[in-house]
């Protein structure tokens, strides 16, 4: 009995839901939108309309290609503007290295500081003539006899002031990175494949009898055949090192390590010396090679090679270009600024949607909303 009830009072709710078209459009739309995703929608639609679907994606592949072309002339304009920039990078090596004092006009910088703005201008209202000529003959003095030569420690600096690179530092590599002078971009030229070679040039030193070291990396910027829609512009898919020439006992990627072994017959013991690798900055030129022959990687390999390219692109993108606020932190700076910001940002358009929220009826929060 209480069973038949039961299916009664089901079947009259049907009905009254039937009857509702308010109540039956929501629950279609609630169907809908359990049941509809786009590939299940696709499947649906009529063969003539699948087949405009597939002209369609024609079209796109044709634009892929033409993106590729724009990013090839992308790059061509990079090699040119190169150009543009090296007297300024120039300046800046011989600067660092000191083989160039620059001028009291050139080394002329006001800072964001107040106070030491303020301080500047009491120093200055006080100095006579005088005092200005007597101060420029010390520091002329200062550079010649007590003053360190350029600017010490600059690419080591910069090195250590960011996580990416100075995750890849030993102790043991410092004073050999205390040697390079300059880090330059070079440009594929014209009608080559798409690459770019990071330049290490070091002065001469007690460690490897090489005076520049280099890393080139090849790019792609052409859609891949199997999947073209992935194509977002050129991208590294190889890079090359270099050969060391370590001096005589100076090779940091190695290290030489005792074992002891026992003679299985006899019981003797000896002792063996083995040389394995050992981390190091400068495993840097002996890159992970790409796999092009079909053969799949395996996961290390796969990330420690993009981690390669990432290191690759960083140096042409960020250290090169900037490298002096790189040496004073500020680009390092500005990145977290720039992070905070959009965090920030987010957080406000999760407030708006918690304004909004109060017109509405109350709802429970996503987990994926909690978590910040």
């Amino acid at each position: 009995m209480d069973e038949k009830n039961s299916t009664s009072q089901r079947e009259n709710l049907a009905d009254q839901v039937m009857q509702n078209p308010q109540a039956l459009a929501a629950l279609q739309e609630r169907l809908e939108n359990v049941s509809r995703t786009p590939s299940s929608y696709i499947e649906t639609l009529p063969k003539s309309v699948k087949r405009r679907i597939n002209a369609l994606k024609q079209l796109q592949v044709k634009c892929a290609n033409i993106e590729a072309k724009f990013y090839e002339e992308v790059h061509e304009l990079e090699r040119k503007y190169a150009a543009f920039y090296q007297p300024y990078f120039n300046l800046r090596h011989e600067i660092v290295s000191g083989q160039v004092e620059p001028t009291d006009e050139e080394c002329e910088w006001h800072s964001d500081s107040e106070e030491e703005e303020k301080l500047a201008e009491e120093v200055k209202n006080k100095a006579t003539l005088d005092d200005k000529q007597e101060k420029v003959q010390d520091n002329q003095e200062l550079v010649q006899e007590d003053s360190p030569k350029g600017i010490p420690d600059f690419w080591v600096t910069i090195f250590k002031n960011v996580d990416m690179l100075s995750d890849l530092i030993q102790e043991h590599d410092e004073p050999i990175l205390k040697h390079l002078q300059d880090i330059r971009v070079k440009f594929s030229g014209p009608n080559e494949p798409m690459s770019f070679t990071l330049e290490f040039h070091f002065e001469a030193n007690e460690y490897f009898s090489n005076s520049v070291l280099t890393k080139v990396y090849k790019m792609k910027s052409e859609p891949d055949h199997a999947d073209p829609f992935s194509f977002e512009g050129p991208e590294i898919v190889d890079c090359e090192g270099c050969s060391i020439d370590w001096k005589k006992g100076k090779n940091v990627t190695i290290k030489t390590i005792k074992k002891k072994q026992k003679h299985k017959g006899r019981g003797t013991v000896r002792t063996i010396t083995k040389q394995v690798p050992n981390d190091s900055f400068f495993n840097f030129f002996s890159p992970v090679k790409a796999s092009g022959d079909g053969n799949t990687m395996d996961e290390d390999s796969e990330l420690c090679l993009a981690s390669d390219f990432e290191i690759g692109h960083f140096f042409r993108e960020r250290i090169v270009p900037r490298a002096v606020l790189y040496f004073t932190g500020e680009a390092i700076e500005d990145d977290s600024f720039e992070e905070t910001e959009e965090g920030e940002e987010e957080e406000l358009e999760d407030d708006d949607d918690e304004v909004d929220s109060d017109n509405k009826k109350e709802h429970s929060q996503p987990d994926e909303c909690k978590q910040q």
